[in-house]
């Protein structure tokens, strides 16, 4: 009986999440950040009772939403926003990855933890973790660590961000761009810019895309200097690139060049808003009480630290107007 009722209410939640913003205007900005939390608490408290499905398909909910997204998005200007970030993101990454190696070596963390932990939190967060862990041959038990740290301060980053952002006044774009920039996982990049605004959430997923290619030239650089398995003499070379990404792009340069399908173009990104609300509930589910005991104090330090110097970086930086944001 408990069980069912478990169920029940994860259900309602889960439709909650995303017909209640749909319908009621007023909640829209709040229930990113609620949504998240109470995801989190759900499954701390009680448990997820779709945990197998939920770990499953939540990355694809997430997909789906971004390239619903790009269904109501003109292509130019996504092009116009990526290529202006992409010096930004090839600098966040290569400090990131840097200083990350350098503090992991700091802590006494293993190779492949402290790479994993690195990419995560310098590309794209569990997407980076997911394309790197094959090349260096990780063992599940450091792919979780990474993962659950990653995923931790996504978490936080959702609720934060858009606080911090108001209190030093940034405009849409320069919100876009911090999150962008500074946050891991694209679903946190998205929900925290989308409760910012509609431009922030445009500038912060378009850029946010630009600096998740960067899992190919990555993945490649680990293969052939950082792995130690090859083949015939060779480098052993796996490359993952998110699905989305692609999907994306179509999808923004049919409503750009077939004014035609724009009106159901508006209503997929619409529709794609209040996915992503669900997901993030979703997302928040995912965290469970057993990843929160998985994660040892240094994995904790080093994500933490590097991951807060970087978005100290990207802040001064876009406060300056050292960044140039569009």
């Amino acid at each position: 009986m408990k069980s069912m009722l478990l169920k029940v209410g994860f259900i309602v939640l889960s439709v909650g999440f995303f017909v209640i913003p749909w319908l009621v205007p007023w909640t829209r900005d709040y229930a990113p950040g609620i949504a998240v939390v109470t995801g989190i608490a759900y499954s701390v408290l009680w448990g997820n009772p779709f945990a197998a499905l939920t770990g499953k398909y939540t990355s694809t909910l997430l997909g789906l939403a971004i390239v619903g997204m790009g269904c109501g998005m003109n292509l130019i200007n996504v092009l116009r926003a990526g290529a202006n970030g992409f010096v930004y993101t090839l600098i966040g990454i290569t400090i990131g990855i840097g200083l990350g190696v350098w503090l992991g070596k700091r802590l006494g963390l293993g190779r492949d933890l402290m790479y994993l932990i690195s990419v995560g939190t310098s590309i794209c967060g569990g997407s980076a973790i997911a394309a790197a862990a094959p090349v260096l041959k990780a063992k599940a038990h450091d792919v979780a660590i990474a993962s659950a740290t990653v995923f931790t301060l996504n978490a936080v980053a959702l609720l934060v961000f858009p606080a911090v952002g108001h209190a030093l006044d940034f405009s849409e774009p320069q919100f876009g761009y911090w999150a962008a920039l500074a946050i891991h996982d694209t679903s946190s990049v998205v929900g925290a810019s989308f409760q910012y605004g509609p431009v922030a959430m445009e500038v912060g997923t378009t850029v946010k895309l630009a600096r998740a290619l960067w899992i190919v030239p990555v993945t490649l650089f680990l293969s052939c200097f950082i792995a130690g398995d090859r083949e015939n003499g060779k480098p052993k070379i796996q490359l993952k690139i998110p699905w989305f990404i692609p999907c994306f792009l179509v999808a923004a340069a049919l409503v750009t060049w077939q004014p035609a399908v724009a009106p159901a173009g508006q209503l997929l990104k619409e529709i794609s808003k209040y996915l992503m609300i669900m997901t993030l509930f979703l997302i928040g589910a995912n965290l469970s009480r057993e990843k929160l005991r998985e994660l040892g104090l240094k994995p904790i330090l080093h994500g933490v630290i590097l991951w807060l110097v970087l978005a100290i970086i990207w802040c001064v930086a876009i406060a300056l107007k050292w960044v140039h944001c569009v």
